[in-house]
């Protein structure tokens, strides 16, 4: 695994999930294997759990880490070819790419998208550059587009769980208080159907993914009876694709109750946090015997560390 930014980087997902599960038994197991090896966590945008279980994935694997918020503590950086650069931008992303690439054996990036440009924002502009003009690998810790280690860490917490082989799979749309990307929706949906499941997705009119990454799926509008005996649903807000970054509905009868659920196989509930409480997900639901979000979250240092391991010993 050169660069890790997609399902498309792994050759074989059941043997990834296999290895983060065990990593999860023995996470020391490894830990000279990042010796004397750097990784740059470099953020553009906010984080807690991706921050935290990426340095602690690394820091297993006894990898130094540098952790940097460029938007703070960094230049503005120029991200265009050819441009005079009498504007914001103080360093061209082709300079400082090539400089953390000197200073670190491996780069993982969290960016975000605008929700304003969909074309700039699906071209995913900052990763590719950074794995243009760095020279090492790079990691996606969430981009514009989508959220593998998050999707890594769902995959596993579903292998961990679920009762059948196939297991039907829902991913419903909740309301929310503000624009949020299609990242997380993105991501989900393109793992969940490259790992063979039985994908359902459900959302208002006009909240359609790209189909690039939702090819293959059920798409319903009628939240009930996509969860008829559904044996996973997972909860996620997302802004339009088609009507780019707008918010088309606030209808908080999406949100997930215990009484929705109760037409589900006694469904496991995903949420890749944060969450909004009784926005999205009622508490009696978030709160429950058959909530997994706590799991999703300790998985995505196993994940994480996964990843990091993969790349240490067949790239590095």
């Amino acid at each position: 695994m050169k660069h890790f930014t997609s399902v498309n980087d792994v050759a074989e997902i059941d043997k990834l999930i296999g290895q983060a599960l065990e990593i999860k038994k023995q996470p020391f197991a490894k830990q000279t294997l990042g010796k004397n090896k750097t990784i740059g966590l470099l953020f553009f945008n906010s984080s807690l759990r991706t921050r935290l279980s990426t340095q602690k994935a690394a820091t297993n694997l006894g990898m130094n880490v540098i952790v940097m918020n460029i938007g703070t503590e960094g230049w503005a950086l120029e991200m265009e070819d050819g441009q005079v650069m009498n504007g914001t931008g103080v360093e061209h992303i082709k300079d400082a790419a090539a400089v953390l690439g000197v200073y670190c054996t491996i780069i993982a990036v969290r960016c975000f998208p605008t929700l304003i440009d969909k074309e700039q924002d699906y071209s995913e502009k900052v990763l590719k550059s950074f794995i243009k003009y760095s020279g090492v690998p790079v990691v996606s810790m969430e981009s514009a587009t989508l959220h593998p280690l998050q999707s890594l860490a769902d995959m596993i917490t579903i292998c961990e769980t679920k009762q059948t082989a196939n297991p039907k799979v829902v991913l419903t749309w909740a309301p929310h208080c503000k624009a949020l990307p299609q990242v997380v929706a993105n991501s989900f949906a393109e793992w969940t159907l490259k790992s063979g499941y039985d994908l359902t997705i459900v959302h208002p009119k006009g909240y359609e993914l790209c189909t690039d990454y939702t090819d293959g799926a059920t798409i319903l509008h009628d939240q009930q009876a996509a969860l008829q005996d559904a044996d996973f649903v997972y909860v996620k807000n997302w802004s339009s694709y088609n009507d780019y970054g707008k918010v088309l509905t606030t209808d908080t009868d999406w949100m997930l109750t215990s009484e929705k659920m109760k037409v589900t196989n006694s469904a496991k509930v995903m949420h890749c946090l944060p969450v909004r409480r009784n926005l999205e997900v009622s508490d009696e639901v978030l709160d429950s015997a058959n909530s997994l979000i706590m799991q999703q979250a300790f998985n995505r240092e196993f994940a994480a560390q996964a990843v990091l391991q993969e790349i240490l010993e067949t790239t590095l």
